[in-house]
Parts: C-alpha cells; structure tokens; sequence
C-alpha cells in the first residue's frame, strides 16, 4: 500500500514539474518578467528573465544543445550485450517504479564498411563519434544512448508518461533525419543512412525484463532492414511470430545447401525476333520437406545474415553447369545460363580463377555462363577488387548482364568500363507499357539508350501478350516472365524446351504458308 502511494506521489511531482517547467512556462516569460518589473524593479525583472529558462533546463528542456551534451558527460560510448542489458534493466525497473513508461530504440548505420575500405579507420570512428552524438543531442537530457556495436546504436529513454507509438515514431523520425544529415569529415561530404526499429514499454506484458526489451527493438530493427535502406519499424506482437519462423529457418539453411534442398530453378529467355531460346536464369529455390517451397525473400535473408551467401552461390553454379551438360546431352540449344552474383561473392579475389575451374571440370567454354550483376554494386564499386573481377570475367568469356537496369545510378562510363554485355531491364519498367503511354516513353528511351550503346537488351517481368508484343516492335532483344514461362526444375525444362520449339517451328511455317 506504501508503495502504491509512493509511486502516485511521483508521477504527481513529474506532471507538476512539467506544468511549471515545461515549454508551456516558456510562452509566458515575457508576461512574467513584465509583471516582475512592475512589482519589484529591475532585480526582479532579472530573477524572472534568467530563472524561468534555468529552470526549464535543469528540468530536461533543450535537448539538442547543452543540456544533452552535458547529460553524455560520464556515458560510456561502446559497450557490450551484458552492460546494454543491465542498462535496459535499470531502465524498466526506473520505469515501473515509477508507473511510467520506458522505450529502447536500435539504430544501424548503413555505409561505415563502405567508408572504412575507401577513406580509413581514423575517418570511421570520427563518424562513429559523430553519429553517436547526434543520437545524444536529439534525446533528453535523461535519456541513454551508447554504441553496441561496429554500426549499430541503442537508446533507452528515461521514464515518462506518454510515450506512445506517434510519440516514439516522431522521435525515430528526428533521429534519423539527425542521422542522414550530410557530414563534412576529413574534406569530404560524407552520406549515410539510418535504420531504427523500436519498441516501448507498454507493448510487452507484464513482467517483461530489460533483455526483452532489447529483443523486442532488434526484432523491429530486423523488419526494418529487411525493407530498407532507411526505413523504422515499431515491434509487433505479429513480427514475433514471423521473426521466431525467420530463426527456425536460420538453424535449417545449412543442412539445407548440403542435402540438396536447394537448388537453382531455370527461367528461360527468349528472343523477341525469332522466339528461340536464348538462355535461362538460374534462380534459388528451397524445397523443404514439411514446409514445402520456401519464398526466397525468407531463404536468401537467412543466408546473409548467416554469411553463407558465397555458399549458395556455389551450389548454384555447380548445379547449373550440371543442368547446362545435361541439356547439351538431350539434344537441347541452350546457349547459356545466368547466374546472379552478389557484392560478397564479386569480393573474392580468387572469383576468376573458381569460375575457370568449374567451367573446365564441366568442360564448358566461358561464354557459356552469364554472369548478372545488380546496377546498384556496379554503381557503388568503380574501383577495387568488385571492379576487377567483373572485367577479368568479362575478359575471360563470360557474358556480363547489368540486372535491375534503371533502378541504380550506374553511368554510361561504367558501363563501357565493366565491358557490360546486355542490360536487364527492371520489371517496374515493364509492367503495364501497353496501357501506360509514360512507361511506354520511358521503355522506349532506355531502348534507344542501348542501341546507340551497342548494348542488348533483356526485359523482365513480361506476363502478358501485349506487353511481349510492345516489346518486340519497340525494340527489345530478349524478354523473360512469367508471360513466357515460370521458373522450373531441371528435368522439367527439357519438357517445356521441346513442347516450346515444336510451337515456334510450327508457328513459323504457318507463317511461311500464309506468305
């Protein structure tokens, strides 16, 4: 009963020292000072002009200059999974104490590694201490806020009354527009970006525990990730269903790549002209045996997370070398087989050197194998070990597919330097040109682009008539979708490879009759 009576008694104090000394007192100050004046002079007129902003800001007001900078005085700046837990615990326990409320917020930065292998370590952590103190000066004086990892921030909020969801979701805003805030360092503008998941107090039942808390924030920093750059989420009771199925799936993937369950299925690509095949896209699928087909967004998460990206890749070379012999052996003209390649595999300095081996061992020429690279790694790596690699394939035979073409910033320059072959035209482009005339312009000007490049061209996401038919008279050398055939295992291609042929060869004597 003390206890209760206690905790009524704080928060009373909290509401009445924010009525007196919140921004609210500030609106009057020019009244109060006026009456000062008049009531005892210039001494009092002093007290109150000085007094009332003291006050404002020995109770937590201006957050985003000295009060905050002051509060950070005796912070520690990193720290690791057990002190960041005792934090949060200290934090709740304030909270309940209290009967308010506690929030922890996750910040990840985006671009650090980047910055680390073109400019240094000694401009990294000029920016780790930047980035930290933002973060500081845009909370309250009484809030936490410390580094846990490389790249990632925590910030736990000292007790309040409203600290809702549109409350915690403004103040992930202003941090991240703190965050993605241009830096000069080192004479140089430096830009990053910002995920923020986060998750407050009330949301979790009764009993939860500071670890819980955390929990609850990187489960809604993971969410957010996984649709970034750039983006907040708050946690869910719902995220942590999806992010206890994402775990299951995590412990299984490895077994996964070893037993088989994981193989490339093939899209095939056919010329606008003449309808032949021109090669296939090799594409990851999982079957799992309970789950059945695992969608690649929730696979392909789980390998990066894990690291193990570079072994995905792997098995879905080698599996497609395989699945290239055994077309040639059943009579099929496929002339090639693409293979998506990640920034982390075009990282391995040893990259050209596997890729001749393996065509060697499945006695395959290079120009048998197409190697997609996103526009995006092509614009984000003009130089280094990713450049080389995807100029040495190039070199060696391999025919080079810029995928996603339209949604990076790749240059007509990087074009010509990375010796690109063919660009993969996103689907976003695609969809809807036959109803669209704004897409239509759009496909049209990309098209005539890469004819005057001397570039080829390869749409994807075709799914209809029209839009194949469009694609034909505007220009497009190849197109690939679900309009002309769904990804498929290797058996089942050689069925539809000889059912397809046999139409087009039929369609084109139909032609040649009607002639």
């Amino acid at each position: 009963m003390k206890a209760a009576w206690k905790a009524r008694l704080g928060n009373m104090r909290l509401a009445l020292r924010r009525s007196l000394f919140g921004p609210q007192a500030l609106a009057f100050l020019p009244a109060a000072a006026l009456a000062a004046f008049w009531l005892g002079g210039e001494p009092l007129l002093l007290v109150t002009a000085l007094g009332l902003p003291l006050l404002y800001f020995l109770s937590g007001g201006f957050p985003a200059t000295a009060g905050a900078a002051i509060a950070a005085e005796g912070q520690k700046d990193l720290v690791g999974t057990a002190e960041a837990g005792a934090i949060a615990s200290e934090a709740m326990e304030a909270a309940a104490t209290a009967r308010l409320s506690t929030a922890c917020i996750l910040i990840e930065i985006d671009g650090f590694e980047e910055i680390a292998l073109r400019a240094g370590e000694t401009t990294l952590e000029t920016l780790r201490d930047l980035t930290l103190t933002r973060i500081r000066n845009t909370l309250r004086r009484d809030d936490r806020a410390v580094r846990i990892s490389d790249n990632r921030f925590m910030a736990l909020l000292s007790p309040s009354v409203r600290l809702d969801l549109e409350a915690l979701l403004q103040l992930a805003t202003r941090l991240q527009t703190a965050l993605e805030e241009p830096a000069s360092v080192d004479n140089s503008m430096r830009y990053l970006s910002a995920s923020i998941g986060f998750c407050g107090s009330p949301r979790l039942k009764p009993g939860a525990r500071g670890d819980d808390l955390i929990e609850a924030a990187q489960i809604a920093l993971s969410e957010a990730l996984s649709n970034g750059p750039s983006a907040i989420r708050a946690w869910s009771d719902s995220m942590r269903a999806a992010y206890t199925a994402q775990k299951s799936l995590q412990g299984e993937v490895d077994k996964a790549l070893d037993n088989g369950q994981i193989q490339p299925w093939f899209q095939p690509q056919v010329c606008t002209s003449t309808g032949a095949i021109t090669g296939v896209e090799a594409l990851a699928r999982w079957i799992h045996p309970e789950r059945g087909i695992v969608p690649p967004a929730q696979f392909l998460r789980c390998l990066e997370e894990s690291g193990k990206m570079d072994r995905l890749n792997e098995v879905v070379l080698q599996h497609s070398m395989t699945a290239l012999r055994s077309w040639d052996q059943a009579g099929l003209d496929i002339p090639r087989v693409s293979v998506n390649f990640s920034e982390v595999e075009l990282r391995d300095p040893r990259l050209t050197e596997r890729i001749q081996w393996e065509m060697d061992r499945f006695g395959l020429t290079p120009h048998r194998l197409g190697i997609e690279v996103l526009e995006t790694v092509i614009a984000s790596s003009p130089e280094g070990i990713v450049a080389r690699n995807i100029v040495e394939l190039g070199k060696l035979g391999c025919h080079i597919d810029l995928d996603d073409f339209g949604t990076g910033h790749a240059s007509i320059a990087a074009l010509r330097r990375f010796k690109v072959h063919r660009l993969k035209i996103d689907r976003s482009f695609v969809s809807r040109i036959d109803r669209d005339e704004d897409q239509h312009r759009m496909l049209a000007a990309i098209l005539g682009m890469a004819d005057r490049l001397g570039l080829e061209t390869l749409a994807e996401g075709v799914e209809s008539v029209g839009e194949h038919a469009l694609l034909s008279q505007l220009g497009c050398d190849h197109v690939q979708g679900f309009g002309i055939a769904r990804p498929m295992p290797t058996d089942q291609m050689v069925t539809w490879a000889r059912e397809y042929s046999l139409k087009i060869a039929e369609a084109q004597n139909l032609g040649r009759r009607s002639g």
